[in-house]
């Protein structure tokens, strides 16, 4: 993901790491109720999945909708070497295809495609404009697309932990360094129609958990701590943070869980639009 022409940011805050791959795949399920619970590709046969990454919500879409067929792509070597792997599976012959390209030149002809599937991923890209308008040219007429984006911006927690804010500071202005974008979700809408787009709807995806669903809270920032460490050698490498703040953040996230009290919220979008 490191190569710019590709529209993907020059750098990729999460890294590669077989841990990192393998925490993509438990927050898939982690979040997979929330993600797809107003999706809908029964009437696909067809889809793309723009950064793909490592097969995590290519495996899902393939249970969830068993007449699609999936053809995946992503920047990353690594990330499609471990797709290709995790996604060989009788259950999947001939069902799927994980190919190693860039967003922005999308190695398929106009009007192939009849669904397109975007998840958390054009936080990453510096040109999210310029890949949803690659993604519509291989669309057919009446394709549904979905996209799945972070709003960072959204991010509360009580009791006050100065630490894990800190660090959740340096890591989107780290991210916003690489050309990234964590407040896309707030422009998807934007970016849809800019991109020529029609029929935009968006969703604010939240997650708020207290006192009401404790066990909730307890695995959401049991989730929200692997995240959060995922970019803690990165950050320490540039100096955004020391080694000390990210001691101090997972006590207070550690606290936090087992505070009686506590809250922690959190929200992003979901757009489906058509080509029409």
């Amino acid at each position: 993901m490191s190569q710019t022409k590709t529209g993907v940011a020059p750098g990729y805050l999460h890294g590669f790491s077989k841990d990192e791959q393998d925490r993509l795949y438990k927050q898939a399920r982690a979040l997979e109720s929330s993600v797809y619970q107003n999706v809908d590709f029964s009437s696909a046969q067809n889809l793309i999945e723009v950064g793909s990454g490592v097969g995590a919500q290519t495996e899902i879409l393939l249970e969830r909708f068993p007449n699609l067929h999936v053809t995946g792509i992503d920047a990353s070597a690594d990330q499609v070497e471990r797709a290709r792997e995790h996604l060989k599976q009788p259950r999947f012959e001939n069902r799927v295809d994980v190919h190693q390209g860039d967003a922005l030149h999308l190695p398929f002809a106009d009007d192939t495609f009849d669904a397109a599937f975007l998840c958390w991923f054009l936080e990453h890209v510096q040109e999210p404009i310029g890949i949803l308008k690659e993604v519509r040219r291989v669309l057919k007429v009446q394709s549904t697309i979905v996209c799945n984006e972070v709003f960072n911006a959204t991010f509360y927690m009580h009791p006050y932990s100065p630490a894990t804010l800190k660090f959740w500071f340096e890591f989107n202005d780290h991210q916003w360094n690489l050309k990234g974008d964590p407040f896309v979700g707030g422009k998807l809408a934007n970016y849809l129609l800019t991109a020529g787009f029609q029929d935009i709807r968006t969703q604010v995806i939240t997650h708020h958990y207290d006192n009401r669903t404790p066990k909730k809270r307890a695995q959401f920032i049991d989730e929200w701590t692997k995240l959060l460490l995922s970019g803690a050698p990165a950050l320490i490498q540039v100096g955004k943070i020391t080694p000390d703040i990210v001691d101090e953040m997972k006590d207070e996230l550690q606290r936090l869980k087992r505070d009686s009290d506590s809250v922690i919220f959190y929200s992003w979008i979901q757009a489906q639009a058509k080509v029409l």
